[in-house]
């Protein structure tokens, strides 16, 4: 920062530096989401300055009633002191197939969908049980940019990964690329969120159709990401069984895993609870090579009774019954879970005209041809920064986002923005900041 402007920030100079120094950051565009929010903690603390909040992908709204009512009648009836199965409660798991029919338009057993302590586990024990699934197969490949966590799990698990940045590689060159990390033999599983976190791009069917077919070629079990199910505002995917779905790749391969999430569709993220959903194929394939490890070598019956198992005896039982209504209300056509949650688009298109208007740019801001939708994430820019000395200049502004770099983008200059905890009585103060630091920089 200019040493000329260092009176003249909206968050106090001297407090700000302090309390990075205070922290052991040696670098703010380094830090991890966790560590940026801790930061922003202590600073709005110490200063009573409330910062435009962009840094965490946290839900913003309310969590259904449908869903609360249904847990503590759950709790009142008892279910806290009874373990559930591994598997999950019948009725949950009946819903999850008519949930993944309804808005997938895909037919999955009840037998292999399967509850899981938010999304993350879901990831977590794939990549364990995967890794073991065929000898010789002991890699993931990314398709970034994507949620820094799957990474740090491989690195917590000891395992191998490799990635590439997708955005110069849309449409048919996506074929060739997958191909030549296919071809090497090394690869278990692909891993990409559709719409992306933290890009918001997504991918089109024949993308889809692209990665679908290379999956069942060589063997590669495709795990799919869908934390923001449906929220691709540009088309209306919210009436059960009707046309148009939310696309996935499950329409092209039978080697995938879903993971579906109630964190930001149903605001549902303190409960930890998700949803994995894999391929009847999948659930009931034979691998010699796990049986050393799970005492089966069916794929459902280790990922359940092996993997599951040991990381945690199941999900809450009561979040299984606040779930199962919630879907059942969706299924049955009574709530729609989309509109509930059109805000984020709505603020996202107000957002970034705000930053585009004071010298910023979109990142990410195209799907092949068309502009980028408006959604939960959005990624910026300014001219002469890169992202890590980009958000290492906005906390002074107020403003808190994480540096694309931790994601795996190839594009180091940005930052990921999530609209969710930003309220519209900020948008006044948003712009005044941004004013402020356009006036600084130009």
């Amino acid at each position: 920062m200019k040493e000329m402007f260092k009176n003249d920030t909206p968050i106090n100079y001297e407090v700000v530096t302090r309390k990075v120094k205070e922290m052991g950051l040696a670098s703010v565009g380094k830090a991890s989401i966790r560590e940026i929010k801790r930061l922003i903690d202590l600073i709005e603390q110490e200063t009573g300055d409330r910062f435009i909040r962009m840094e965490m992908g946290i839900p913003g709204l309310a969590a259904p009633e449908i869903g609360i009512n249904a847990e503590i009648e759950a709790l009142r009836n008892g279910v806290a002191a009874i373990y559930p199965d591994i598997d999950g409660t019948p009725e949950l798991k009946r819903e999850i197939s008519r949930f993944v029919k309804n808005f997938l338009d895909i037919d999955v057993n009840p037998a292999s969908c399967i509850p899981t302590v938010g999304s993350m586990q879901g990831s977590f024990a794939s990549f364990l049980t995967l890794s073991r699934m065929t000898p010789g197969r002991d890699t993931t490949l990314f398709i970034d940019p994507g949620f820094p966590v799957h990474k740090q799990q491989h690195k917590v698990l000891g395992q191998k990964f490799e990635s590439f940045d997708v955005y110069d590689y849309r449409g048919e060159k996506l074929r060739d690329k997958l191909e030549s990390y296919f071809a090497k033999g090394n690869i278990h599983s692909v891993l990409y969120s559709n719409p992306n976190n933290p890009s918001w791009i997504c991918f089109t069917d024949d993308e889809l159709r692209i990665i679908g077919e290379l999956a069942s070629k060589y063997n590669v079990v495709i795990c799919e990401d869908l934390a923001y199910f449906g929220m691709d505002f540009r088309k209306d995917y919210s009436k059960p069984g009707v046309p148009p779905f939310q696309p996935t790749v499950a329409k092209y391969t039978d080697n995938y895993i879903l993971f579906i999430s109630s964190s930001k569709v149903f605001s549902y993220a303190g409960q930890r609870i998700g949803m994995m959903v894999i391929s009847d194929k999948l659930f009931n394939c034979r691998c010699e090579a796990l049986k050393p490890h799970f005492n089966t070598d069916i794929f459902g019956r280790a990922m359940i009774f092996g993997t599951v198992y040991a990381l945690s005896s199941g999900t809450s039982h009561s979040a299984q019954y606040a779930l199962a209504a919630m879907l059942k209300a969706v299924n049955d056509g009574e709530f729609n879970f989309i509109e509930n949650v059109k805000v984020y688009g709505e603020k996202a298109q107000i957002m970034k005209k705000l930053f585009t208007d004071n010298g910023f740019r979109i990142v990410y801001d195209t799907d092949i041809d068309k502009p980028i939708a408006d959604g939960f994430y959005f990624t910026i820019s300014y001219p002469g920064y890169t992202g890590e000395q980009l958000i290492e200049e906005l906390v002074y502004y107020g403003i808190s986002a994480i540096s694309l770099a931790i994601t795996g983008s190839g594009r180091t200059e940005g930052l990921r923005a999530c609209v969710s905890l930003v309220h519209p009585d900020q948008f006044p103060a948003l712009e005044e900041r941004l004013k402020k630091f356009y006036a600084h920089n130009s």
